[in-house]
């Protein structure tokens, strides 16, 4: 395997040829668990973030409490005790489920309470003004909400819900602690063999950045196409 090379060529390496060395494998960790982590945990984050969003909005308790709870019991306890929940605490009563399903679920839960907020406070700021528009045309409360409210709650949602995913992006390290191998758990396996831990950790740091960095450009790029139908 490349690593058990890898491990074998940098006994005896400088500072700098470990660094290139362990590059690929990082970056081979980042490909194949953390991006596809982070975008599977978002979208299913997201798509649970608008439900409960809406049924806090609602005005029948049955909806409206137990998403109320949902989102205090996720936003009250941390998200590395929320993952091993998931992995260890359900494996302990019957339902063992891999490290990587077991990350999806956990981050998926935490964004979904997160993003919620974001999303009922993006509805919340459109004016009543738009709901009472659309009732004299004949609309009802869904079909206002998927045609006049919600595409305008999304384009206020857009800046939050980018940060959301760009905290989450870094939030996949801790997945590293019930063995997903992702970027941060590569350098983890690195350092374990050279006992270089903070070169590798900060090269571990610097591809994180790089990405997050990545991401901001998409950011600004999709608010700033978004300004442009926005009246001034």
């Amino acid at each position: 395997m490349y690593l058990n090379k890898l491990f074998a060529i940098t006994a005896d390496m400088g500072g700098w040829e470990l660094f290139v060395n362990s590059l690929w494998p990082m970056i081979q960790g980042g490909i194949k668990y953390t991006i596809p982590l982070t975008l599977i945990a978002f979208t299913f984050g997201i798509s649970l973030a608008l439900i409960t969003a809406i049924m806090r909005l609602s005005k029948y308790k049955f909806l409206s409490i137990p998403a109320r709870i949902y989102v205090s019991a996720v936003r009250g306890t941390p998200m590395l005790v929320q993952l091993f929940i998931v992995f260890y605490g359900l494996g302990q009563i019957g339902f063992t489920i891999d490290p990587f399903p077991s990350a999806i679920i956990a981050f998926s839960l935490n964004v979904g309470a997160y993003a919620s907020e974001v999303i009922r406070a993006s509805i919340l700021s459109i004016p009543k003004g738009q709901w009472e528009a659309a009732q004299t045309i004949g609309m009802g409360y869904s079909q206002a909400l998927r045609r006049i409210i919600l595409p305008q709650a999304t384009r206020v949602s857009i800046p939050p819900l980018s940060n959301t995913f760009i905290s989450l992006v870094k939030d996949t390290s801790l997945a590293s602690l019930i063995l997903v191998t992702e970027l941060f758990r590569k350098a983890q396996e690195i350092a374990a063999r050279t006992y270089d831990f903070m070169l590798l950790y900060v090269e571990a740091a610097f591809l994180y950045w790089i990405i997050c960095f990545l991401l901001s450009l998409v950011q600004d790029r999709i608010e700033n196409r978004l300004d442009r139908y926005v009246s001034k």
